[in-house]
């Protein structure tokens, strides 16, 4: 069968006509959840958290960067040379962008320019989870935020619901940009989004994510927030604490304390 173009144009609007009637995630896909681990009921009893201590962190030598190497090593993220391509799990920004609701424009300490160190929330409730059309993105029980770089199909829907930047997609193969392929974790292909897991790789073998055992200066404190006696719950306690954005209702499972 052929088609003209007035043919082409008027089936391309009536298929754009019903897609804005559904969610993208419910018409492209039929796809069901994964099915629960055999493990899902013991993770059920772990919500693991990350919090990052700003004033140690800011202690370090300037222009530090153990933690993010550390991390983009283990996990072959590439480096394209490009702001416009950069892949990252774990980046910094200035702290006034990061937490602009919190900038005191005539405190003693001015934190404007320094560094914050960024990377997936690990939310609760996470909106790239209900806008991922193949359920390539799914949460565990244990509270992390997974990818399934098989089941991603580029569509970038996950970018753009989540809020905080914390996704990245490549454009094209990431493997030649790779400077040592780690043989332990699985490279990514053109077309597929990536993200940090909190080292889920790694929690499995019972050790500590790649960017905490890295970090010179204990800034980093990750645990289980259900163990009361845990790093991460003494660490939040009786500190001044930070989310970021904490009112779309997310629920972060990142903190900062200052």
């Amino acid at each position: 069968m052929q088609f003209d173009r007035r043919g082409f144009l008027k089936i391309t609007g009536l298929t754009l006509l019903g897609l804005s009637a559904k969610p993208g995630w419910e018409v492209f896909s039929k796809i069901d959840q994964p099915e629960p681990s055999p493990m899902a009921e013991s993770l059920a009893k772990i919500r693991w958290a990350m919090a990052v201590d700003l004033k140690k962190c800011w202690s370090a030598k300037e222009g530090c960067r153990d933690c993010i190497d550390a991390c983009h090593r283990i996990h072959n993220v590439p480096n394209l040379g490009t702001l416009k391509e950069e892949i990252k799990w774990t980046w910094t920004e200035p702290y006034e962008k990061v937490f602009p609701e919190h900038e005191l424009e005539y405190s003693e300490e001015n934190h404007r320019d320094k560094p914050v160190l960024l990377l997936c929330n690990q939310c609760d409730d996470p909106p790239c989870v209900k806008y991922c059309p193949t359920r390539a993105t799914w949460r565990r029980e244990d509270g992390i935020v997974m990818m399934d770089f098989h089941r991603c199909i580029g569509c970038r829907y996950c970018m753009a619901g989540c809020p905080y930047g914390s996704r990245s997609f490549n454009w094209r193969d990431p493997r030649p940009f790779i400077k040592k392929i780690n043989p332990e974790y699985p490279t990514r292909t053109r077309g597929v989004v990536e993200k940090c897991n909190f080292c889920v790789e790694r929690l499995a073998q019972g050790l500590i994510p790649a960017c905490v055992e890295a970090c010179k200066e204990k800034a980093l404190i990750f645990g289980d927030l259900k163990k009361p006696d845990s790093e991460v719950r003494k660490a939040l306690q009786n500190r001044v604490i930070y989310q970021r954005h904490p009112e779309l209702g997310t629920k972060p499972k990142v903190y900062y304390i200052l």
